[in-house]
C-alpha cells in the first residue's frame, strides 16, 4: 500500500495529482504543521524536515515532491507521465531541477517572508527581490516553453504537473503571467485528475478535524 503524508495547497498535491494520473491506490494521511505534527519523531522518521510530502511504498520511504513523482511515474507509470526516450528522458529532468530551484524558489521566499516563517523571522524587504526573480525565472522559461502543447514531447508528463502547480502557486502569490502561460496552467488544472487529488487531500484534513 502507497502512503501519501500530505497537507492541503502545498507540494504534496503534485505527488497525490500523480497518483491520481496514474490510477493508483494510495492512503493520503493528512499531517497538521500547523500544530507542529511534522517536527514530532515519528513523522521526522520520514521526513528529517518535517514538510510534506513524503511517501511511503513499501519498505521505501521518499521524500521532496520532483523526486516522489519521478519515482511513482517511473514505477508504475509503463508509459504515462514520463518520457520512454533517454534524451526525452534528460529534458524531462532539466525542467524538474528548474522548476525547483529556479521557478518555485523565489515563490516561496514570498511566501516565507509574508505568512510562513514566525513573524520575527520575516523580512519585508526581500520580496521584491524575490518578485523580480520569479520574473527572471519565468523569462528564462518563456525562452524555450510558449506555453503551447505540453512542456516535454507531446504528452502530459510530471514536468507538467510540477509546472502547473507552481504557476499556480504564482497566481496565488499575485505574480502576474503572460497570457499563454496562463492559459496553459487553466489547461493544466483542469485535468480530472488535479481535482481528484485536491479532494482527496482536503477529505485527509477533514477526516483528521
Amino acid at each position: 500500500m502507497i502512503t501519501l503524508y500530505s497537507y492541503p495547497n502545498s507540494r504534496s498535491l503534485r505527488v497525490a495529482w500523480t497518483l491520481e494520473e496514474l490510477g493508483l491506490d494510495y492512503t493520503c494521511q493528512y499531517v497538521d504543521l500547523a500544530s507542529g505534527e511534522g517536527q514530532g519523531a515519528e513523522y521526522l522518521a520520514r521526513h528529517p524536515d518535517g514538510k510534506v510530502p513524503a511517501l511511503e511504498d513499501g519498505e521505501l520511504t521518499l521524500f521532496e515532491s520532483a523526486a516522489i513523482c519521478r519515482y511513482l511515474a517511473e514505477r508504475y507509470g509503463q508509459g504515462l507521465l514520463i518520457p520512454s526516450d533517454s534524451i526525452q528522458r534528460a529534458l524531462l529532468d532539466q525542467w524538474l531541477f528548474f522548476i525547483v530551484s529556479e521557478l518555485e524558489q523565489p515563490l516561496w521566499t514570498l511566501g516565507k517572508h509574508k505568512f510562513a516563517l514566525p513573524q520575527e523571522r520575516r523580512v519585508p524587504a526581500v520580496i521584491p527581490t524575490a518578485a523580480w526573480e520569479f520574473q527572471r525565472a519565468l523569462a528564462a522559461l518563456q525562452r524555450e516553453f510558449d506555453g503551447q502543447g505540453w512542456l516535454v514531447g507531446d504528452e502530459f508528463t510530471i514536468g507538467d504537473i510540477l509546472l502547473g502547480h507552481t504557476l499556480s502557486w504564482a497566481r496565488g502569490a499575485k505574480q502576474p503571467l503572460p497570457d499563454a502561460l496562463e492559459a496553459y496552467r487553466q489547461r493544466c488544472n483542469a485535468r480530472p485528475a488535479r481535482d481528484a487529488a485536491q479532494q482527496r487531500e482536503q477529505e485527509a484534513q477533514e477526516a483528521e478535524a
